[in-house]
């Protein structure tokens, strides 16, 4: 589409040439001849630029060389994201799924299904299962017997909503005794899962997924845990069961989160970071020790890193 319909669609201010038809996205560096570029600092170009458009933020316009063509934006990440969605030919990526179809899903008894969702091959869904509006599910998705599901929700390949949680009791000769559970999952609206990534049901409440939220690939949800509203989870991160994560919290990658444990709202926890105790205010938390505030984890990660050198010098003057 032309660089003009993008900026008309955006409400984005346009300096250049406005006939640059835009057919994709590429890298500041690899730029390609019509596409668009998000640029968030100032680079030289050895390429032809006449037919590539920089996305920029207007305070970073004045700094770039008068024949560059730019799309000024006051959030340009934003901006780079709702333009990539603009762009985005969805047709290649859902060419494979089609409506509900016995041949590609299984479908349980007392399901209620909305007509507009697209699913992959290979879609169990079990007895007593919700899907809203405009869901669509890809390939190798199971979905057990008593989900709801919300509109709008995204569910890639692989994933496992509903299974049985993780919890069991030992009888008086050590035997693992597995304790069933009874509840099930609710996701809320305009929710993003991905793929290979297990949702335990509860135990005897659901487990709830709120609304807006975005989970990465290979995240773990125990049962009966609670994730707020609009939070994002990266990759292969666990959390136990019966955690309360507030709304607006963003978990880093390989972050683990114990049992019990209640987060404030807008919380972030740094990758690989363990979580043992409750986190009460907002803020950014980091440690594979203990967890700490950040602040107070740089001081002490600094003070480890000089350890050594400490040693050394006690060393001297024995």
């Amino acid at each position: 589409m032309k660089i003009n319909q993008i900026s008309s669609e955006l409400n984005l201010d346009y300096l250049g040439n406005p006939d640059i038809e835009i057919l994709s996205i590429s890298s500041p560096e690899f730029p390609l001849p019509n596409t668009l570029v998000f640029l968030s600092k100032k680079k030289k170009f050895d390429s032809d630029t006449s037919n590539i458009v920089f996305l920029v933020s207007k305070d970073l316009a004045p700094k770039l060389p008068k024949n560059f063509n730019l799309l000024l934006s006051d959030s340009p990440k934003l901006d780079f994201a709702l333009t990539t969605n603009i762009l985005n030919n969805r047709h290649n990526k859902l060419s494979s799924l089609g409506k509900l179809d016995g041949s590609r899903v299984h479908v349980g008894k007392n399901t209620q299904i909305s007509n507009d969702c697209l699913f992959g091959k290979n879609v169990v869904i079990e007895d007593n299962v919700k899907i809203g509006k405009n869901s669509i599910i890809f390939h190798n998705v199971v979905i057990h017997q008593g989900v709801t599901i919300g509109d709008n929700v995204i569910i890639e390949s692989g994933t496992i909503i509903g299974s049985e949680g993780f919890g069991n009791a030992l009888d008086q000769q050590n035997n693992w005794i597995h304790i069933n559970h009874f509840g099930g999952v609710l996701i809320g609206d305009n929710v993003s899962i991905g793929a290979n990534c297990c949702i335990d049901r509860g135990t005897i409440e659901d487990t709830v997924i709120d609304k807006g939220v975005i989970i990465d690939n290979m995240v773990h949800i125990a049962h009966n845990v609670r994730i707020g509203e609009n939070s994002a989870i990266a990759a292969k991160v666990g959390i136990a069961g019966s955690c309360n994560i507030g709304k607006r919290n963003m978990i880093g990658g390989m972050a683990g989160i114990i049992d019990h444990i209640t987060t404030s709202d807008d919380v972030v926890i740094s990758a690989t970071s363990t979580v043992y105790k409750n986190i009460i205010e907002p803020g950014v938390y980091t440690g594979i020790m203990p967890i700490s505030k950040h602040t107070i984890w740089k001081r002490i990660a600094l003070r480890i890193t000089k350890l050594d050198k400490i040693v050394k010098l006690l060393n001297l003057k024995k």
